[in-house]
């Protein structure tokens, strides 16, 4: 999901707390760092963090930290002295930042086997999936009548100027996307995104910032997920909203949770983490997250219809990401400064 440089924004992240009078300093209070949209008004902290506390008596401050990229950095700058119990959003792509910072501490959870063994992205248990998704090129269908089926169909030339991505240094989404983009074009992909500067319109640093501009209608086309049209089905009604599936397939993300490391609230956290793969929270998650939870017998609403799964899955190796990442978003950045 790292150059402290790059990150110095979070210091002025703003904190936002979903549990009725809790704060950061408050002894007895579990503190959790989550990106902006879990933490969101329509997120599901706000559904879920009530009924932990009601189960186990536990408050929980939950506080907004920008995209999960962001709150991993965080995370990092308070190594020494952590404030955070729980990191969440850390993502497979993420996942060899968060273990090479030597910031979590593993925790294999009560109900681990609810977790199907392919969305074990981390056998060392420092972080424990919750969600997962793949990421799609969301288009407007009343302005795009002809969508892409491929990467290269993005750099089209009537696709100038149509497309909103995110920043792969910060966002999980961006760097989800440049992995894709390497998986598919390999020693290639740099001469691919010389192809695509064309139809960028904008780089944002989160997927908050970039699907607002897409729905206010900036764009036609963001990066998102396959499961983003099943929002606007469920809530606005309209199918208007499509999810490109391509030829080549597209890229899968899973998301998990860990326990930071020194957490002042260790034993909290813990019940946190199993709390997470229980009915209570798995079914919250396809109506507020708009992923598909890692507990497959949890149910789905009817809109998930308009959430197509790809029949080919791109994933990266691990070991892959770790030796190659801080070269490729070097490698990046100078591609789209040229």
């Amino acid at each position: 999901m790292k150059k402290i440089s790059v990150f110095v924004v979070l210091l002025l992240a703003v904190s936002l707390s979903v549990s009725a009078g809790g704060t950061q300093e408050d002894k007895d209070t579990l503190v959790i760092y989550a990106y902006d949209s879990f933490v969101s008004e329509w997120g599901p902290a706000g559904k879920i963090l009530p009924a932990f506390e009601e189960e186990t008596g536990i408050t929980v401050d939950i506080q907004s930290a920008g995209d999960a990229g962001q709150v991993l950095s965080r995370a990092i700058l308070e190594a020494k002295n952590p404030r955070a119990d729980i990191i969440l959003g850390i993502d497979n792509n993420l996942l060899d930042r968060a273990l090479k910072a030597d910031i979590l501490k593993p925790y294999k959870p009560k109900h681990a086997g609810r977790i199907p063994e392919e969305l074990r992205f981390d056998p060392t248990y420092h972080v424990i999936p919750f969600d997962y998704g793949f990421f799609s090129i969301v288009y407007d269908s009343e302005r795009i009548t002809l969508p892409p089926e491929s990467l290269e169909d993005l750099t089209r030339l009537e696709y100038s100027d149509k497309l909103i991505l995110m920043d792969p240094r910060t966002s999980s989404p961006g760097l989800g996307f440049l992995l894709w983009t390497i998986e598919v074009y390999g020693d290639g992909w740099t001469d691919y995104w010389k192809r695509l500067k064309p139809s960028i319109l904008t780089i944002t640093a989160g997927w908050d910032a970039g699907y607002g501009l897409f729905t206010a209608g900036e764009a036609p086309m963001v990066l998102s997920y396959t499961t983003s049209p099943a929002y606007h089905v469920e809530f606005e009604g309209t199918d208007r909203y499509k999810a490109a599936i391509f030829d080549g397939g597209n890229y899968m993300q899973i998301e998990g949770m860990g326990i930071v490391k020194g957490a002042p609230h260790r034993k909290e956290a813990e019940r946190f983490i199993d709390f997470m793969l229980t009915d209570s929270f798995q079914k919250v998650i396809p109506l507020t997250n708009f992923m598909f939870p890692v507990v497959p017998e949890t149910g789905l609403p009817e809109s998930f219809d308009a959430a197509p799964k790809p029949e080919t899955i791109l994933l990266m190796d691990a070991e892959q990401i770790a030796s190659n990442l801080e070269s490729w978003l070097e490698e990046w950045v100078r591609v789209l400064s040229e």
